[in-house]
C-alpha cells in the first residue's frame, strides 16, 4: 500500500502524488456508498494492480475542509483582492475570512495590482489591519518574494474573485507553467472564469492550490461567540456591560466603542453586523 497527496481530480480519475511521480487512480466504490468523495489536498493510501491500474482505497483524515472550493488539508488561504478592477467584493472578502478562521486555516489578504491602485486601496488598508496583509504586483513582481517566504513548506490556497489576478500571481511564481489569464467582461467588469478545475502545484518545500474564481460564499452556522473569535480587532474591546452581548443595538457595547477611537471601520463592522444576523436567520431555520 502506497501514500500520497491528490493534486488534480476529474471525471473520476485522481492524480495522486506520490514522491516525485504522479498515479493516476480511480476511487473504491465503497467511497459512493459511505458517502465519501476524495478532493484535492487529501492525503490517500492506494494500491497498484498487475494491470497497470491504481485504486485508492482509503481518504485519510483531514485537518480541514473547504467547500467552495472543495478542497482539503489548507494551511493558508491567500485571499486575492484587486487594487484596481474588479471592483473588491468586501462580503465575500470578510466570508472567507470567516471560513478560514473556523477552519483553523491561517488567512492572508493579498492585494494585487497594487500597480494599478485605485481608491480601494485605502479601504482595504482600513478595513483589514488586523490581519497580514501584502501589496503585491504580478505585473512588476513588486511583493512577489515576500510572497514566496511566506508559502514556505505550507499548502497554500489561492482564493478570490474572477479577474483579480491569481492566474498572474501563479504564472509569476511558477514562470514556466504559463497558466491561461481570463479578461474582464466590457459589461459587467467581472472576470470569466479560466481555472475550472482545482489543481495542486508542487512550489517548493510546500505547494500551491489553484481554485476557480468565488463569486459567492456562505458562513456555516456560527453562534454570536464563534462568530466574534473570526474578528480580531475584537480583542481590543474593552468589553461589554451584557454578557452575550450582540453588539448590534445593545448599549455600553464594547465592540461599537471600537468605532469611536478608529480602532475598526464602519464598513467592516456593518458587514459583521449583516453577516450576523445572517446566522441568527440561519440557526433559527437550520432544521425547518
Amino acid at each position: 500500500m502506497e501514500q500520497g497527496v491528490i493534486i488534480k481530480g476529474i471525471s473520476g480519475f485522481y492524480y495522486v502524488k506520490c514522491g516525485t511521480n504522479v498515479v493516476t487512480c480511480t476511487a473504491r466504490g465503497v467511497f459512493r456508498n459511505l458517502g465519501v468523495t476524495p478532493i484535492v489536498g487529501d492525503y490517500v493510501t492506494f494500491e497498484r494492480h498487475a494491470s497497470g491500474n491504481a485504486q485508492i482505497n482509503a481518504v485519510l483524515p483531514r485537518r480541514n475542509t473547504l467547500v467552495r472550493p472543495y478542497v482539503a488539508n489548507i494551511d493558508i488561504l491567500g485571499i486575492v483582492v484587486s487594487a484596481s478592477v474588479p471592483e473588491p467584493d468586501w462580503m465575500l472578502i470578510d466570508k472567507l475570512l470567516i471560513s478560514a478562521q473556523c477552519a483553523s486555516i491561517r488567512p492572508v489578504l493579498i492585494l494585487n495590482k497594487i500597480d494599478a491602485a485605485s481608491t480601494a486601496t485605502k479601504q482595504f488598508m482600513a478595513d483589514y489591519f488586523g490581519f497580514t496583509c501584502l501589496n503585491v504586483s504580478a505585473q512588476t513582481g513588486q511583493g512577489m518574494e515576500e510572497l514566496k517566504d511566506l508559502i514556505g513548506s505550507n499548502i497554500f490556497c489561492l482564493a478570490g474573485q474572477s479577474a483579480v489576478g491569481k492566474t498572474s500571481i501563479l504564472n509569476s511564481l511558477l514562470p514556466n507553467a504559463d497558466f491561461a489569464i481570463g479578461e474582464l467582461s466590457r459589461k459587467t467588469e467581472r472576470g470569466k472564469h479560466t481555472t475550472r478545475v482545482a489543481q495542486l502545484i508542487p512550489f517548493g518545500d510546500g505547494a500551491i492550490l489553484d481554485t476557480p474564481g468565488f463569486s459567492f460564499f456562505d458562513t456555516e452556522y456560527l453562534t454570536t461567540e464563534q462568530l466574534d473569535a473570526c474578528y480580531p480587532e475584537f480583542l481590543q474591546a474593552q468589553g461589554c456591560r451584557y454578557s452575550g452581548c450582540r453588539h448590534i443595538s445593545e448599549p455600553d457595547c464594547g465592540v461599537k466603542e471600537l468605532l469611536t477611537c478608529g480602532k475598526m471601520s464602519t464598513a467592516r463592522y456593518q458587514r459583521y453586523v449583516i453577516i450576523s444576523k445572517e446566522n441568527e436567520m440561519r440557526r433559527k431555520h437550520r432544521y425547518d
